[in-house]
């Protein structure tokens, strides 16, 4: 698994800095099965996870979901029939910081356990 599970999210204000391409390539290596998406000018992380149904689709949401409020870093959550689209960016910098890297991992964490 990827160092960036042992790494802490720090706080983040409007002024921080975003990923630079060079850090991108970096840290996408370390989680290789998400995928850099542009929205509306904004940079996110994405990636769809596969479930057997509604129920465990479901149950992965609220794992994240905790996740996401034990850090008050909070992705967009897309639950449907067997499969749920996580989305990481972070809104104060309007693009990519090291955090959503780090939630990456995390969320992809959560599976393995």
């Amino acid at each position: 698994m990827s160092d960036l599970l042992n790494q802490r999210c720090e706080a983040c204000r409007a002024d921080a800095p975003q990923v630079s391409a060079e850090e991108l390539g970096e840290l996408l290596r370390q989680i290789p099965d998400w995928t850099p998406v542009v929205r509306d000018g904004v940079m996110q992380l994405e990636r769809e996870f596969k479930f057997k149904n509604f129920k465990q689709a479901l149950a992965f949401t609220n794992q994240v979901a905790e996740l996401a409020e034990a850090e008050f870093h909070h992705p967009t959550l897309i639950t449907e029939w067997g499969k749920v689209t996580v989305v990481w960016w972070t809104h104060a910098i309007n693009g990519l910081h090291k955090n959503d890297f780090i939630m990456a991992a995390r969320t992809d964490a959560i599976l393995a356990n």
